[in-house]
């Protein structure tokens, strides 16, 4: 029961982790789409945003995942 709830811990501190470097990954791309004028740039962080975006609102459905999980597995 400690194992699982370690590695439980681990893979939560590592879903956190990921979702910073994806929150400032996305201020990083808003950034530079806001300071660029080369419309072949602009393009670029279009789908840099789009991207970082898409990842980003996929690690919170994760943590939402895990916390049902936990939430469940205390019920239990």
């Amino acid at each position: 029961m400690k194992k699982k709830s370690k590695l439980r811990r681990k893979e939560e501190e590592l879903l956190r982790l990921e979702i910073s470097r994806a929150k400032l990954a996305l201020e990083s791309a808003y950034s530079n789409f806001e300071n660029v004028v080369d419309p072949d740039l602009i393009d670029c962080y279009i789908y840099e945003v789009n991207a970082v975006q898409k990842r980003y609102k996929y690690l919170l459905k994760q943590a939402k995942l895990l916390s049902d999980e936990n939430i469940a597995e205390q019920i239990i």
